[in-house]
């Protein structure tokens, strides 16, 4: 089969970026002929003063994309194009470039950023719904994007012109969700949900079960105000005698090095950020994985990374979070921010290791069943078969 992807790379490598990276050598793998077109944000540090200007009306329609992915069509002739991420340079002209020339037309939803400007639905330290249950123009008010209400103006534009055009419930036969949370959560921002399917982010290579020997607890994540860092290190505070490794880098980073040393937490080590193989390899020697953001996250990688090596999840009750962790089966779960619950999960957790165990065992059964390449290609043969 001829796959033409669409992705739009952003400045600094994310999730998004990888789960393309993965998709790309799934297909592949499995003997396609695959074709991407991308635009990286880099191209931006490139622009006349007056191009950046005009960047405004680009997320809405990129003239430039649309010929391309129309040249693109013309050369390399797909059977199904399949869009990862459109924001801000590829913009849905490209999705007309498409549908112009009749090929069936799939969107993965990694954020929401179709319902909320920012993609996330969080503001000030919690979650926002206002640009779903009210107005877009909300996000404007807030100045929620970058604090820059052009900016996010800009996509608001986007948003708008296309939900007047009825771009996405007329120019893209499939979406895909990541979770059955985020799936109803596009039904109630009006997306169709025949046109809409659940498939997970997947791992395509097995890193196998991690050691007997598990001796500490783990986060991994960027070090940002939604990933909950602040519940995390109140509740180490109250759990001195229990090691705690933190992966990752971010703007919290440098208060996270005051809090441990002004408190003297010297359970806690900061290692910085990792390459992902490392990464699992801290998880392969971790008791469990502890998620505390308290944002709904899109998927939560890093908790399918954990399936995979056999490790269970203490994690916020708290949307695809919710989802992924099956209390007391793959994990726990707490409820968002209350950093008294998180200490009395852990301490449960540590207090009962054979039942610690069974978890072990179900969340890598859970990684067999939901999250392998094997069974992430079925899924997506039987979406493009659908729209096809």
């Amino acid at each position: 089969m001829r796959i033409l992807v669409v992705h739009n790379f952003y400045q600094q490598w994310g999730g998004e970026d990888e789960s393309t990276k993965c998709e790309l050598h799934l297909l592949r793998k499995r003997g396609h002929d695959v074709r991407l077109y991308s635009r990286h944000n880099d191209e931006i540090k490139t622009y006349s003063l007056l191009r950046k200007g005009l960047l405004f009306f680009e997320p809405t329609w990129s003239w430039k994309s649309y010929r391309e992915v129309k040249q693109v069509i013309q050369e390399f002739k797909p059977e199904v194009v399949h869009f990862q991420n459109f924001f801000p340079l590829v913009s849905p002209s490209a999705h007309y470039a498409c549908a112009e020339s009749d090929i069936p037309i799939i969107q993965t939803l990694h954020n929401y950023r179709l319902l909320c400007p920012v993609g996330s639905f969080f503001r000030n330290g919690g979650v926002c719904e206002e640009c779903l249950v009210h107005s877009l123009w909300r996000g404007v008010r807030y100045g929620c994007y970058h604090d820059s209400r052009i900016q996010i103006a800009s996509i608001v534009l986007m948003l708008k012109t296309h939900r007047f055009l009825n771009t996405w419930q007329e120019r893209v036969d499939a979406f895909i969700a990541l979770t059955e949370f985020s799936r109803r959560k596009f039904i109630e921002g009006g997306l169709p949900a025949l046109k809409l399917f659940t498939r997970p982010h997947f791992l395509n290579r097995d890193p196998g079960a991690g050691e007997q020997f598990r001796d500490y607890a783990l986060f991994v994540g960027r070090l940002a105000k939604e990933k909950g860092l602040t519940t995390l290190l109140e509740a180490w505070r109250t759990l001195p005698e229990v090691p705690l490794k933190i992966i990752g880098d971010g703007p919290l980073h440098p208060q996270l090095e005051e809090f441990v040393r002004q408190h003297a937490l010297m359970q806690i080590e900061l290692d910085g950020f990792v390459p992902g193989d490392v990464v699992l390899e801290y998880l392969k020697r971790a008791s469990f994985l502890v998620m505390p953001s308290v944002w709904y996250e899109t998927f939560g990688r890093t908790i399918m990374e954990a399936y995979a090596t056999g490790t269970p999840v203490i994690a916020s009750r708290l949307g695809a979070m919710a989802d992924l962790v099956e209390e007391g089966r793959t994990g726990l779960l707490f409820n968002p921010g209350d950093a008294d619950d998180l200490i009395a999960k852990v301490q449960y957790a540590l207090e009962h290791p054979a039942e610690r165990l069974r978890w072990a065992q179900e969340a890598r059964r859970a990684f067999e069943q939901k999250y392998s390449a094997d069974v992430a290609y079925e899924k997506l043969m039987k979406i493009y078969a659908q729209v096809m």
